[in-house]
């Protein structure tokens, strides 16, 4: 099959590495990867979350990447030409259907999120957040969401900056937004991380961060560990796939996957550098939750020298990492328009962002005048979150790592990754035997389906693994001799 002409490709290949970095950090780096290494214990956490990122987040994104490259599209469009050249079952594109409706949704709620850190900036930086409890910034947050009109408007602003920056183009837009708003992301960072050590409490963050205690290794902080390594990195969003598309060929999948890899997690690390000093420099509890950032972390910055400044310079941070994944969410679908129906990028852009005013407002209802509106006792958010996190993006990433090691013939994978004979052999154990048996635990543990500790009953596991090279060694016999390669 003759390969698909690139419409678009990244100046650089730090154009990429910029965006999926971009992509992948977001909230989840900044917000939730604090509070929940908070939970579970700190190093001990941290540690099985890097595992979990060999073992699924690396195999998967060179997986995506692979695919959105050889196909050359949007994720509906590249998966279908890859399986075209398979002679597969053209029904494999859904996968990319779904992985592009998934991001859509997921940015339908998450510009709301997204308009609490822009939010949270304006009112540190005008002494809205000047409180004397966290209870009291409790009500600040309450009251916020509260009004239709604030939280409306904080959500459509994050919109509307998302949908400029995505309709200005791949290289106009995307890549020269990320090309400043990562190096200014990445300097805030260290800016805070050095505020934090003279906090006082800089080697108590540290040795929280960073000391192993193998008493808290257990099996809820490892699938904890494990679901946010796979949805850390926008892994079956339609984001990275697309992403990948852009890339020329001859640039190492491999070698741009780990930098990405390797700069999400020091994101996350250096997060928990600059807030858990702070935290405990004020005596204040490190597995606070959700609220450890919007409640905790203002009362602890006002306690302290030039807070206020550090304050708005963090919640600006947040906004930024905020920005950066709305703007991957919404690509695959402005993709798929432009590249497919020929619309261009600014009426896709347009079109795409009509539909999602309208219901990211409808989602933002869920916190106040529509708090009642239920389907099946769903708010319509978290109907968004419910479906996308534990059904869809799960589901997507199962079948996109059982599409690539099962069902393609060996060269297509093979040439597009371009490895070594050992680390093809690698990467293709990891997609056939270890992501899918783990991503699956993911996808049960959302569901409240797995009733068991997985490292007190490991068997389970390997036994998995086992069935599933069982599995491989029935369906694909043509590619047995892949593991000792021509």
């Amino acid at each position: 099959m003759t390969r698909e002409k690139p419409k678009n490709l990244w100046l650089s290949r730090w154009g990429f590495i910029l965006a999926a970095t971009g992509s992948a950090v977001g909230l989840g780096n900044i917000w939730k990867f604090p509070y929940i290494t908070g939970e579970y214990g700190g190093g001990a956490f941290v540690l099985m979350y890097l595992a979990c990122i060999l073992a699924i987040g690396i195999p998967v994104m060179m997986t995506e990447i692979a695919l959105g490259r050889r196909g050359r599209g949007s994720p509906i469009d590249a998966i279908a030409r890859v399986v075209r050249e398979n002679n597969s079952n053209p029904l494999w594109k859904s996968v990319g259907l779904m992985a592009m409706l998934a991001g859509f949704m997921i940015l339908c709620f998450y510009v709301v999120v997204a308009g609490w850190a822009f939010a949270y900036t304006w009112k540190m930086a005008s002494g809205a957040l000047a409180a004397p409890s966290v209870d009291a910034l409790a009500k600040v947050f309450e009251t916020h969401n509260a009004s239709p009109w604030q939280l409306g408007g904080w959500s459509v602003l994050v919109a509307l900056l998302t949908l400029w920056i995505v309709g200005k183009g791949v290289q106009a837009g995307v890549e020269k937004a990320f090309r400043w708003m990562m190096p200014g992301l990445a300097l805030m960072l260290i800016v805070l991380v050095g505020y934090a050590w003279t906090s006082g409490s800089f080697s108590q963050g540290f040795a929280f961060l960073f000391t192993f205690d193998a008493s808290k290794i257990t099996g809820e902080a490892l699938l904890a560990a494990l679901g946010h390594a796979f949805f850390t990195l926008s892994l079956a969003s339609g984001a990275i796939l697309t992403y990948g598309s852009y890339i020329p060929d001859g640039q190492s999948i491999a070698r741009t996957t780990f930098i990405v890899a390797i700069a999400d997690t020091c994101v996350a690390l250096l997060a928990g550098l600059a807030i858990f000093p702070v935290i405990f420099a004020n005596g204040m509890d490190p597995s606070a939750g959700p609220g450890l950032i919007f409640m905790s972390l203002p009362l602890a910055f006002q306690q302290m020298p030039f807070g206020t400044v550090f304050g708005v310079l963090f919640f600006a941070m947040v906004s930024v990492a905020a920005l950066t994944s709305a703007i991957s969410m919404i690509e695959a679908l402005v993709a798929y328009l432009n590249e497919k129906h020929g619309i261009s990028r600014v009426k896709a852009a347009a079109g795409s962002g009509a539909l999602l005013l309208v219901i990211s407002l409808l989602a933002m209802l869920s916190f106040n005048l529509g708090a009642e509106w239920k389907l099946f006792g769903f708010t319509l958010f978290d109907g968004l979150d419910y479906l996308t996190s534990r059904w869809m993006m799960p589901l997507g990433g199962i079948c996109m790592v059982i599409l690539a090691g099962y069902c393609l013939r060996s060269e297509i994978m093979r040439d597009e990754l371009g490895l070594a004979p050992a680390g093809y052999a690698l990467w293709l154990f990891m997609v056939r035997y270890v992501s899918p048996v783990l991503i699956l635990m993911v996808f049960l543990h959302a569901l409240g389906w797995l009733g068991f500790d997985p490292i007190a009953q490991w068997y389970w596991i390997a036994g998995a693994i086992g069935a599933l090279a069982l599995l491989g060694e029935l369906l694909a016999p043509r590619v047995r001799h892949e593991l000792a390669l021509r």
